[in-house]
């Protein structure tokens, strides 16, 4: 089996490492990472110049480019076979709730799953890092799990908790939570004396009831999150008919 490994800390993180030491006991392995953090880069694809590949000592591929840029460019060009899987990982921080819409972790697992391939991001809930170790299980045991009962190409958000593995108390599969609003942004001075803004710390859990991702990992349990990528709202389509065609666009093109 071949995996495709990247990130959005970038190459030289703990996180990533720890991940292509557990994996590679069970899988051809091929890192191709961001050559500097991109946290929070979401899914953007560089477009207005062209990226380069390099290879780092450790034998990891790095990208100066978005962790979107790494999945999409290995899948579609760099790698001489497909991979079979792609994981993202293991980033150091929580992506629950509505920090998946800006996580660079996620949107690398996202763009895997845009090109056909099953996918998986997975998180340690905790900067401090104390027990990657923890979260590589977890991954070993979601793959080990996919070997057994492979459902086709599907898309996995993972966030495990920052405890030893005997803590664990299990997975749950869950719902994305929210947040409430974001801090201000914090306004500060640089060297020469301009204004310059921080943006805000995320909001505290708004939603982190029973069922969501805050919940499971706050009781230690990995929280499985399955994603998808249609962001139509239905519940909104019928509201939007009943206004939508009452437009009359020839008028509205010779309006004063």
């Amino acid at each position: 089996m071949r995996i495709l490994i990247s990130n959005d800390d970038g190459y030289f993180a703990p996180g990533i490492e720890a991940l292509a030491a557990a994996l590679r006991r069970y899988a051809d392995i091929t890192v191709v990472a961001p050559e500097r953090d991109r946290s929070g880069a979401s899914n953007s694809l560089t477009l207005d110049r062209p990226l380069m590949v390099r290879r780092a000592p450790n034998g990891f591929l790095f990208v100066n480019g978005t962790p979107t840029d790494c999945v999409h460019v290995a899948v579609t060009g760099l790698l001489d076979q497909l991979p079979d899987m792609v994981i993202s990982g293991i980033n150091l921080g929580a992506n629950m709730g509505d920090d998946t819409i800006y996580s660079g972790t996620v949107a690398a697992a996202t763009e895997g799953y845009l090109l056909g391939l099953p996918s998986i991001a997975i998180s340690l809930a905790s900067k401090d890092a104390r027990h990657l170790d923890t979260a590589a299980h977890v991954a070993v045991q979601l793959l080990e799990r996919h070997r057994e009962r492979s459902a086709g190409s599907w898309l996995l958000n993972v966030n495990v908790p920052d405890v030893p593995l005997a803590e664990l108390r299990g997975l749950r599969v869950t719902r994305l939570g929210r947040r409430h609003k974001a801090e201000d942004v914090v306004l500060a001075k640089n060297p020469r004396g301009e204004t310059v803004y921080w943006v805000g710390s995320a909001g505290a859990a708004a939603d982190a009831g029973e069922g969501t991702d805050f919940h499971a990992v706050a009781a230690h349990y990995a929280s499985v999150t399955p994603l998808q990528i249609d962001l139509t709202n239905r519940e909104q389509m019928d509201v939007v008919r009943d206004w939508a065609p009452a437009l009359d666009v020839a008028e509205a093109g010779t309006a004063r």
